[in-house]
């Protein structure tokens, strides 16, 4: 299955301003971003949708919302990229399924190494008690 691709339209930016240490520059400048993703109206396939609401994520509201906030780039177009790119690194976490496994067997010679320690174990085990006559 490939990965589908948001669009910009599909987001909504609210440029806010950055939270933390940095000067006079972050208390007059928006350069942080939240961006605004609703799973139920975008173009994603159904069963994306269905996988991203089951996910059990604290940036997705129960409405449907995904939340991300960007704001490590002093520049208001590197948080957007940001954002953008985390949207997408969630999307493609759940666009490929995750491998079948292959079941197997414990070797025989595996089996016998394990019996040979658990009668070691209780060998020495068994000579720790008291000592009677």
């Amino acid at each position: 299955m490939h990965i589908p691709v948001v669009s910009e339209q599909e987001v909504e930016f609210n440029a806010i301003r950055a939270q933390g240490a940095g000067g006079q520059n972050v208390n007059k400048v928006s350069s942080a971003v939240h961006l605004r993703f609703d799973i139920r109206a975008s173009s994603l396939p159904e069963q994306l949708k269905d996988k991203l609401l089951a996910l059990n994520d604290q940036r997705i509201t129960r409405e449907g919302v995904v939340i991300i906030k960007a704001q490590s780039h002093r520049s208001q177009e590197k948080n957007k990229e940001e954002a953008l790119q985390r949207l997408q690194q969630l999307i493609a976490s759940i666009a490929v399924p995750p491998r079948a496994r292959v079941p197997t067997k414990p070797t025989r010679s595996s089996q016998r190494r394990r019996l040979d320690t658990k009668n070691m174990r209780g060998r020495i085990k068994s000579m720790r008690g008291k000592i009677s006559d």
